[in-house]
């Protein structure tokens, strides 16, 4: 019979469209590699072998017991010899599933180990992939490789390479023992295989075919009902008037859904019978063989306890042929999934540390970029030719359209990516000659998305800095203006933030995120557009600890906010992949040229609004503050 569907599955014993268009490339390398993962554990899996074989030998000793109690205690009427014989067959059976325990017990144990190993692996792996692998593959997709992918080498181990072996033990011991006793029995017992194996396939591949479409009608069935019944959804039927026209659509759905289930379940009604026939025939068979064989006394050595033992060891031998049969499709699906584990694991990051990596000192040091070009997709620059410097212990800020590419220019120093030509140094060394762990934890980042992990305030505070004391986290709170709305919490430091922090306002997180960098005292700090979810009163009281975080220490600033955009030394304003002009706010506006313009458009009317043109009044910056530059 088919086995159920699994993801991306079809039946057992056939193998779906996807899979075939997609079947793995077989070589001695793959092999190689695969079992090199179970090489750390050859002495196991001997134990395994050695259990598989000794479960398939005492599984004979049943059937023969069977046939030695019909000759010799029931025919000879022996009551003790009945007894023995008895209690033998109930000690093999019992001895029979310890090894069966036991064989199990080793496996799962094998199969978790090399689960527990590969793991391992794709986390450090994915650790230190690329920043662009994150932004280019599906999140589902590395969730999948890495949980569901790698979990399900624990059913190739302990299915499909042990069922292979205890299969094929089975049908070796089995034949041995029927040829023994009778190869004309052993031959009649054979013949009736291929009757129970071809319309297996036949009447499987139809169900296979009925059951893929009733998944593919189910599919449309479940669409149709997240999206009608859900908020939106049943908002936008109500709105149009739709309820008669989607009733209908779904009774026509689940009409054809219900006769394909009835389809199903009849081809599965018919072949259980004729199957059931086909199974009783070989026994069937055997007796009829068998008793014109001592009838006709032309095998005077054939006993009826012979016959009785041979039907127990055929009917033991039909269902290990048919799963040996089905070995081409495990097979395949085993290497497709150690494929798919593998494509990971051949993915190499091209952002890596160099050997003896420089650690010099970055403590107000320039920040140079000298050329830099850098692009995602060859065909569409990003930054064309990016000339700067960022003199040690000056806070410069970046503005520009959207999209124009800020945050690329930012992300190069940490080397979240590198360029494609150039160079970014910091105090004359490029940082792709720098130590990369040393490099990173000497720069913070507060981004504008803040992510927070589902622990505590203080879990996410100590992400920072390890062993940092109470002291330290409570005053890296206070100076981002977050400590007394955390003691004011139920359970203060330990409040749980929820999953990305969802329990937490955006100006909260985002505080906290500025906390987090506070405590870990970086030498060069990257705002990105950091102050954007605080309100206006929040802003202000923070603006206090930023410029304190930002003395002595060389910073790059996204803004967005031109009260933040008037503190900086200079302002970079980036456009077609080019800094565009440079200067200070005043300059850039007697310039005349981009950052007049989006100045311009995005202020003149609170300015008039005002009533005053001087841009320069302390108490306008209070009014306007909360407006944007629009980049």
């Amino acid at each position: 019979m088919p086995g159920p569907m699994g993801r991306g599955l079809g039946p057992r014993g056939f193998l779906t469209e996807e899979e075939k268009e997609n079947l793995p490339k077989v070589d001695g390398a793959l092999i190689k590699r695969i079992l090199s993962y179970l090489k750390p554990y050859w002495i196991q899996f001997i134990f395994v072998f050695v259990a598989i074989l000794l479960s398939a030998v005492i599984g004979l000793l049943p059937s023969i017991i069977t046939g030695k109690i019909v000759d010799q205690a029931l025919i000879e009427q022996d009551m003790t010899l009945l007894i023995r014989l008895l209690l033998m067959a109930f000690a093999t059976l019992a001895a029979s599933q310890i090894v069966g325990v036991l064989e199990s017990y080793i496996n799962a144990w094998i199969s978790q180990r090399i689960i527990f190993d590969m793991k391992n692996q794709m986390y450090h792996h994915l650790q230190y992939m690329p920043h662009s692998f994150y932004t280019t593959e599906k999140q589902g997709d590395i969730i999948t490789r890495m949980n569901t992918d790698i979990s399900g080498v624990s059913t190739v181990i302990s299915n499909t390479l042990s069922h292979v072996v205890s299969n094929a033990a089975t049908v070796i011991t089995t034949l041995v023992a029927l040829f023994t006793m009778s190869w004309q029995l052993a031959i009649v017992g054979i013949v009736i295989i291929p009757l129970l194996i071809l319309p297996t396939k036949r009447v499987g591949k139809n169900q296979w075919k009925i059951r893929s479409d009733s998944q593919a009608k189910n599919d449309e069935m479940n669409q149709l009902i997240n999206e009608t019944l859900s908020v939106s959804g049943s908002v936008l039927v109500k709105l149009f008037t739709r309820e008669e026209k989607e009733y209908d659509r779904f009774v026509k759905v689940n009409s054809e859904l219900t006769d394909l289930n009835l389809k199903e379940q009849r081809s599965g009604s018919w072949f259980r019978v004729v199957m059931g026939m086909f199974t009783q025939l070989g026994p069937l068979l055997i007796y009829f063989a068998g008793g014109y064989l001592i009838i006709s006394k032309m095998d005077t050595g054939l006993t009826v306890g012979t016959i009785t033992a041979m039907v127990a060891l055929i009917n033991r031998l039909y269902r290990p042929v048919q799963d040996l049969l089905n070995i081409q499709v495990d097979f395949t699906r085993s290497l497709a999934l150690f494929t798919r584990i593998f494509e990971y694991f051949d993915m190499k990051s091209d952002i890596v540390s160099p050997e003896n990596g420089k650690k010099p000192d970055v403590t107000c040091k320039d920040i140079v970029y000298d050329h830099v070009a850098f692009s995602y997709d060859p065909e569409v620059p990003i930054l064309r030719d990016v000339n700067f410097t960022v003199p040690g212990g000056r806070m410069y800020a970046i503005v520009g359209p959207s999209g124009s590419g800020k945050s690329t220019v930012v992300n190069l120093i940490p080397r979240l990516y590198d360029v494609r030509r150039g160079s970014v140094s910091i105090g004359g060394c490029d940082v792709r000659d720098f130590d990369l762990e040393y490099l990173r934890s000497n720069i913070g980042v507060v981004t504008q998305e803040t992510y927070l992990f589902n622990g505590t305030i203080k879990d996410n505070l100590l992400y920072a800095k390890e062993d940092a004391t109470d002291e330290e986290l409570i005053q890296a709170c206070k100076n981002a203006n977050i400590h007394d709305f955390i003691v004011n919490q139920p359970d203060g430091y330990d409040t749980i933030v929820g999953n990305r922090g969802l329990k937490l306002s955006g100006g909260e997180k985002q505080r906290l995120s500025l906390a987090r960098v506070i405590l870990k005292d970086p030498k060069i700090l990257i705002l990105d557009e950091a102050t954007s979810a605080l309100d206006s009163i929040s802003e202000n009281a923070i603006q206090d600890a930023l410029e304190l975080l930002m003395e002595g220490r060389t910073s790059i600033v996204i803004a967005h906010r031109l009260s933040t955009i008037l503190k900086a030394d200079s302002i970079l304003v980036v456009k077609g992949g080019v800094i565009a002009e440079q200067g200070s706010h005043e300059s850039l506006l007697a310039l005349g040229g981009i950052y007049k313009e989006l100045y311009e458009t995005q202020f003149r009317q609170v300015l008039e609004m005002e009533g005053t043109d001087d841009v320069h009044k302390t108490d306008y910056w209070g009014t306007v503050e909360e407006e944007t530059m629009g980049f």
